[in-house]
This record gives structure tokens, C-alpha cells and sequence, in this order.
């Protein structure tokens, strides 16, 4: 996936393609269920703490950019 992103990146061989945040196995689409559900980004770093904030951040952008 060739974006600005700085935390963002998909590759075949991870989850079938789909977005995720670099060094991690989580997807953008499950970032984002979680804040459709209600979570603030903050319950989501505590249930995932090995997330950056500016990495979460920068999920809800890449979806606004699709």
C-alpha cells in the first residue's frame, strides 16, 4: 500500500491484504468497529497497548480517505 501513512500498511501475507497498523495484526477495520461501537480511542489503546495514539488516528483517516 504505497500512502503517506506513516502507521499504516497492508500486505498480502498479513490478514489477506487488508490495512493494518505496521508490526501489529490489527486491522484498521477492526479499529474502527470499536469506535463505531462506541469505544473512544483511548479504550482502545488500553485494550491494545502496544498502539500508538497517532496510529489509531491515523486509521480513521485512511478511512475517510476511501
Amino acid at each position: 500500500m504505497k500512502t503517506q501513512f506513516n502507521y499504516i500498511t497492508a500486505d498480502p501475507g498479513i490478514l489477506g491484504g487488508k490495512p493494518i497498523i505496521k508490526g501489529t495484526r490489527i486491522s484498521v477495520q477492526l479499529i474502527l468497529e470499536w469506535l463505531a461501537n462506541g469505544s473512544s480511542i483511548e479504550q482502545i489503546i488500553e485494550e491494545f497497548p502496544q498502539l500508538e495514539h497517532k496510529a489509531v488516528r491515523e486509521a480513521v483517516l485512511i478511512a475517510h480517505k476511501k
